[in-house]
């Protein structure tokens, strides 16, 4: 997956005194604001006091519907003022993933604030229950499904949070569009040819400004769409809005329940007047609920795109067992994809992710990070590169010892667990980080996924009734042991650059061009020339995608003189590298 400033109305979130991490910018604007009106006060009412020390009590907007006087003081490691943890009840183990154990909900105070626009935290989340089912600037609680919502054009084919939104959500898309070169270039080139004239589009991916600039791309080549949310927690609430403004039928919705999210998908593949042809897909949960529910309407698709690990793993699995119907392409193993949004972005976004959620000092700190594939790689290099000590765990030889040859150590998980301050996962695979691992954890180790599977760790096991947890701020929870142990959890172990960071409009530009390739690719293709199988990206393409960003850095390609390209066997105007070739 870029910064706007602009005024709400929204609900203030309770800040725990003790939980160890800094002020968060809300939190420090509502302090300094009525730290002002109580020192007005007391000049007005009151001779000074000799010593301004425990004179002046904070009010802040928390646990109840008036204001309650908070005295701050210096946090200490015992002893320190924290929020009241919630013990999980009987009837509430081993839930849903998508289902934290909640504190006891209230209504905030509604108070006008700015707020600091980002891909993942633009729509930040209410304290009044310990899952994140809430934006500190919805005004509504509950299921947004519960309301008929209409656009100015009259339409109600859509479901988000609110439609009131849609301006703010406009700009974030006009600010990703000017950080997004290729997609844009791509779109301006192919307007006038309507290359996807006829498709319909079954979109489940993040929504956020720069797919929204995807979304709306698609549309401008000729295809209608129906789009929803492949992640609970990564969807920008406004953005949503401005896309169903625009007329898109979008169903999506920050702090989804699992029900909601399997209902979202099923309102894009059933409508009135709508049979879809193409599935774009982040995750394989669109195309799974085609396969399990609508088998006709599968059969007769075009083609799938696919742009993650985890669904491309899928979609492997139903090659191999004769049940993938319909021709797929593989985005997420094309080069530009694996490198750019893969390697590149996450270099960027993980040290993004930790900062805005835990305030950390990474110098000296010790590191785990489980796989060294791209996106491990490149947690691993802005890491070292801040100070950190890193470890890395590794099934494959070839990765371990790029690892090796990098100057990681690789380690065991179980050998290094105890001693380490942060544990990422980015693996794409199952219980990666069990509960045996995250029970001899040090007290205050960070656990985040940045992964695209939110089953990496094991957040199952820790909803059993002898932990408490503990809602910190948005995306962040404490579990707390009963020997007083407490484990940061971030984001429920989703991913933890899209829900509690953003990733460069610009990285997004690439795989967005790649997959608007993909699908004018398998739309256009004459019958015969994709069987149903799973496909790679042609390299030509992947060069393309390249050159569309290239103008971004004012670059100039050397050309192959006729010589040069016959002496190479190559064509002048490529593809440069043989299929085979690893960049």
């Amino acid at each position: 997956s870029s910064n706007l400033a602009f005024t709400v109305e929204g609900e203030r979130m309770a800040k725990p005194s003790g939980s160890g991490f800094g002020t968060s910018e809300s939190y420090s604007e509502l302090s300094q604001l009525q730290r002002k009106e109580s020192r007005n006060s007391a000049r007005k009412n009151a001779p000074r006091p000799k010593s301004s020390k425990g004179s002046e009590s904070l009010k802040i907007f928390g646990a109840s519907t008036e204001e309650a006087e908070l005295e701050m003081h210096a946090v200490t490691t015992e002893g320190a003022n924290v929020m009241e943890g919630t013990k999980m009840k009987n009837g509430e183990l081993n839930t849903s993933r998508t289902d934290s154990p909640a504190a006891s909900a209230t209504k905030m105070s509604k108070k006008k604030q700015l707020r600091e626009r980002s891909a993942s935290v633009s729509s930040h989340d209410s304290i009044s229950d310990g899952s994140y089912t809430e934006s500190s600037s919805d005004e509504e609680d509950g299921s947004p499904r519960e309301n008929v919502q209409k656009n100015s054009k009259g339409s109600t084919d859509f479901c988000i949070k609110r439609i009131s939104q849609h301006n703010y959500g406009r700009r974030e898309i006009e600010i990703a569009e000017q950080e997004m070169p290729g997609i844009m270039a791509l779109r301006h080139k192919a307007k006038e040819d309507k290359p996807l004239k006829g498709a319909r589009i079954v979109g489940c991916t993040h929504i956020n400004a720069q797919t929204a600039v995807l979304i709306e791309t698609l549309i401008h080549l000729g295809a209608q769409v129906r789009w929803a949310a492949c992640n609970i927690y990564s969807t920008q609430n406004e953005v949503a809005a401005a896309l169903a403004e625009a007329g898109v039928p979008v169903f999506a919705w920050r702090g989804e329940t699992e029900e909601d999210f399997w209902w979202c998908i099923d309102k894009t593949i059933s409508a009135e007047s709508w049979q879809p042809n193409m599935i774009l897909d982040d995750g394989g949960d669109a195309t799974h609920v085609m396969v399990k529910k609508y088998p006709a309407i599968f059969k007769l698709l075009k083609g799938v795109v696919e742009e993650s690990v985890t669904g491309v793993h899928r979609l492997y699995q139903l090659s191999q067992s004769a049940k993938l119907c319909v021709p797929a392409m593989n985005v997420n193993d094309s080069v530009i994809k694996t490198k750019y949004d893969n390697l590149y972005s996450c270099r960027e976004s993980i040290i993004d992710s930790l900062k805005r959620t835990t305030d950390i000092m990474f110098g000296g700190k010790q590191v785990v990070v489980c796989g060294y594939g791209q996106v491990g790689k490149g947690c691993c290099q802005s890491l070292k590169n801040m100070g950190c000590v890193v470890y890395v765990t590794e099934i494959d030889p070839i990765c371990a010892l790029q690892a090796s040859m990098d100057g990681f150590q690789i380690v065991k998980l179980e050998k290094i667990i105890r001693q380490v301050d942060i544990v990422i996962t980015a693996t794409g695979n199952k219980n990666v980080v069990t509960r045996d691992h995250m029970d001899k954890m040090k007290n205050g180790c960070i656990v985040c996924n940045m992964g695209h599977s939110n089953t990496e760790i094991d957040v199952l096991s820790l909803k059993t009734q002898d932990l408490t947890w503990e809602k910190v701020r948005s995306q962040v929870d404490h579990i707390i042991w009963p020997g007083g142990k407490r484990m940061v959890l971030l984001a429920e172990g989703r991913r933890v650059n899209l829900s509690c960071s953003s990733v460069p409009s610009f990285v997004v530009s690439i795989t967005a061009a790649t997959q608007a390739l993909a699908l004018i690719e398998l739309f256009n293709a004459p019958s015969g020339r994709y069987k149903a199988d799973v496909y790679l990206m042609p390299k030509l393409m992947d060069e393309f995608v390249a050159s569309l960003h290239l103008s971004a850095f004012e670059a100039n390609l050397t050309e192959l003189t006729e010589e040069q390209a016959k002496y190479m066997g190559l064509s002048k105007t490529g593809p440069f590298k043989p299929n085979y070739y690893r960049y």
